[in-house]
């Protein structure tokens, strides 16, 4: 994955995450999250009782975005991506909710479960390299019928 795009997720927190419904509607929600640069996942906490959890558990297929936490008008950057959740062993579950209080330590005193999101694929636009410059990564051990 190119450095300009690890450097970049490492540096933001929040992240929207669009799933489907039981319908096949879209259905988006934001997450904080920390970014593992080495297995190229994002860990996020959230409640099993939450709308997305269960549209989750049916559809581990998901899209994002990641926008920068100061939005500049003139330097626009951003990711769109794409992945799934992982159904984690217990000792990568331990290894996602380790570096997610690591990072998020506030998050200890809230309720909910670390999941992980499997990082497929990623476009970048970065407009401070260059108008309209887009940098692309595709993971290239993609899963083959995760979902």
């Amino acid at each position: 994955m190119d450095k300009i795009i690890t450097d970049f997720i490492e540096k933001q927190k929040t992240a929207t995450v669009c799933c489907l419904d039981e319908e096949n509607n879209p259905y988006c929600f934001s997450v904080f999250y920390v970014f593992d640069r080495i297995e190229r996942r994002l860990y996020f906490k959230s409640s099993a009782s939450s709308n997305h959890a269960q549209y989750l558990i049916r559809k581990l297929r998901i899209a994002g975005t990641i926008m920068p936490d100061k939005l500049n008008m003139l330097a626009i950057r951003g990711v769109q991506f794409t992945g799934f959740i992982m159904e984690d062993t217990i000792s990568s579950h331990h290894h996602a909710t380790a570096e997610y209080h690591k990072k998020i330590p506030l998050a200890l005193a809230m309720p909910g479960e670390v999941w992980s999101i499997q990082l497929e694929t990623i476009k970048m636009t970065d407009n401070t390299i260059g108008l309209g410059k887009k940098i692309y990564w595709q993971r290239e051990d993609l899963y083959e019928d995760v979902c």
